[in-house]
């Protein structure tokens, strides 16, 4: 029965990339038409009475006529929307609301999300993802067997009975028909679990017995789930647990720093396949249709309208983004999208570089919030995950997790980098891994970094103590303050 489902999937999942290869052949147009679309369906709420929707005709009137917003400035029509108001900024009552994990600021967002969004945006990316995956391993079995996606959970926050928070993955799963999401999890009340550590050690025991065939997680995440699984069977090889497992779909955190950790628990199958998505609070934007190459897709007909603003705009007061037409190649653009679920023209606050035109593909670089310019540098997350990856390949090292800060200049020091590194496999000597990645990053202008190697586990304590553990919730690797690693410091007694 199972092969009959896959044979009879991976047939819609070919007719789902033509579909998607058609878009490709005038992505401005498709663009605009959504966009258009948009404007019309969302015309008589209160945010479109108040910028004329009805009346805008293009794409380059909507950029005249709606400022750039970001969630400070869209937070007070949220609420109402949460305290039950419609038609504010989109059509209808929202009742679904995705919580981000706020990497960068101690404050989550909560992002509102309609059936719309998650019908032309979450599930119809997704279908693409799939189709990408067949195309590149067309003896793919994914819908032969089951696949485990190590999603978010619902949170209670003492709101109306009637808004529901959650992860957006968490809300996708209470949206899935039940038949689809057997497929998916044999255990949904698991899943929504809100305690990680119970949730991922209760899954390793459940799906240890189950027939996988995929996983899909954040690598933090997945890396500790699948560690419990070889606890828990007493097995070195996690193909010994699942001989069909095939796939591993990850995003929300650079896979490289990551891929060695991987690399161990996948490598005894040559046929395994990594890939890549970007599915945020906000929305999903792209995925790796060539698993070749690291670029993502940007996914041009997903219900959703994209902008850029270049890196001259993001600190300005009245930034102006450009559309699709004007990118160039390797420059750094904030993005800036317009989706049904009432964000218009909203900053998310990451970072990307088109690595192709034909079709528009991208990397992710950071985000807006997460740099080091102390002294000039402009150090962006790109830079210091591309030199701690070279680095721990240089020195045959695995890392977990990281964060670093300026030291500025004072009567004792020059100025220049901290790192607060955990390693899973530390290099033999901190001092000459911190020489090489000081030339990796090439930081000629300051003092040398320094490097603080902290036990495995610090990073997820430290997040468990400010109630940022689980789901979304990422290490902020970056910051151009002291904040960040000052609490850790003191955290695990370094500068008690």
């Amino acid at each position: 029965m199972g092969s009959l489902v896959n044979k009879v999937v991976s047939k819609y999942l070919a007719h789902v990339h033509k579909a998607n290869q058609r878009a490709l052949l005038d992505p401005q147009a498709v663009q605009e038409g959504i966009l258009m679309k948009l404007l019309r369906g969302h015309s008589n709420t209160e945010w479109g009475k108040e910028h004329g929707f009805e009346n805008l005709k293009s794409a380059a009137e909507y950029a005249r006529r709606v400022p750039i917003q970001n969630y400070e400035s869209m937070k007070p029509a949220i609420e109402r929307m949460m305290a039950g108001e419609s038609d504010v900024l989109c059509a209808g009552q929202i009742n679904w609301f995705a919580k981000s994990s706020g990497t960068t600021s101690a404050v989550s967002k909560y992002l509102p999300v309609n059936k719309e969004s998650l019908n032309e945006n979450h599930i119809k990316s997704a279908w693409i993802t799939l189709s990408f995956l067949y195309q590149n391993n067309p003896n793919s079995n994914v819908f032969a067997h089951k696949t485990m996606l190590l999603g978010g959970t619902f949170y209670n926050e003492g709101r109306s009975e009637e808004v529901r928070i959650g992860d957006v993955s968490a809300l996708l799963f209470q949206y899935m028909p039940p038949i689809t999401r057997r497929l998916f999890m044999a255990q949904p009340e698991i899943a929504a679990m809100p305690n990680i550590e119970k949730k991922l050690l209760l899954m390793s025991e459940v799906m240890q017995k189950e027939d996988i065939c995929m996983i899909g997680g954040v690598p933090t995440w997945t890396h500790v789930f699948l560690q419990n699984v070889l606890k828990v069977t007493g097995k070195d090889n996690i193909f010994d647990v699942w001989p069909n497992l095939e796939t591993y779909i990850h995003g929300g955190v650079n896979f490289e720093p990551h891929r060695k950790q991987f690399e161990r628990y996948f490598s005894n199958k040559k046929s395994f396949c990594y890939q890549e998505i970007y599915n945020a609070s906000e929305g999903f934007f792209a995925s790796q249709d060539d698993f070749a190459e690291q670029s993502l897709q940007l996914l041009m007909d997903c219900g959703m309208y994209y902008e850029f603003l270049p890196k001259s705009e993001w600190h300005v007061e009245n930034p102006r983004a450009i559309p699709l037409r004007e990118v160039e190649l390797g420059q750094d653009y904030a993005l800036v999208v317009t989706s049904s679920a009432g964000l218009w023209r909203y900053t998310i606050g990451d970072t990307i570089q088109f690595t192709s035109l034909k079709p528009h593909k991208i990397l992710i670089t950071g985000r807006t919030g997460l740099f080091v310019n102390a002294f000039g540098e402009e150090v962006i997350l790109s830079n210091t995950d591309r030199a701690i990856t070279q680095t721990c390949h240089a020195f045959n090292a695995t890392v977990n997790d990281y964060t670093l800060a300026p030291i500025y200049f004072d009567n004792e020091n020059k100025g220049g980098h901290e790192w607060i590194i955990e390693f899973e496999k530390a290099p033999p000597c901190i001092e000459t891994f911190a020489d090489q990645l000081d030339e990796n990053l090439q930081k000629l202008n300051m003092e040398r970094l320094k490097i603080h190697s902290v036990p495995t586990g610090t990073f997820s304590e430290w997040l468990k103590s400010k109630g940022k553990y689980g789901g979304q919730n990422k290490v902020p690797r970056l910051a151009n303050n002291r904040v960040f690693v000052d609490e850790i410091l003191v955290f695990t007694g370094i500068n008690a």
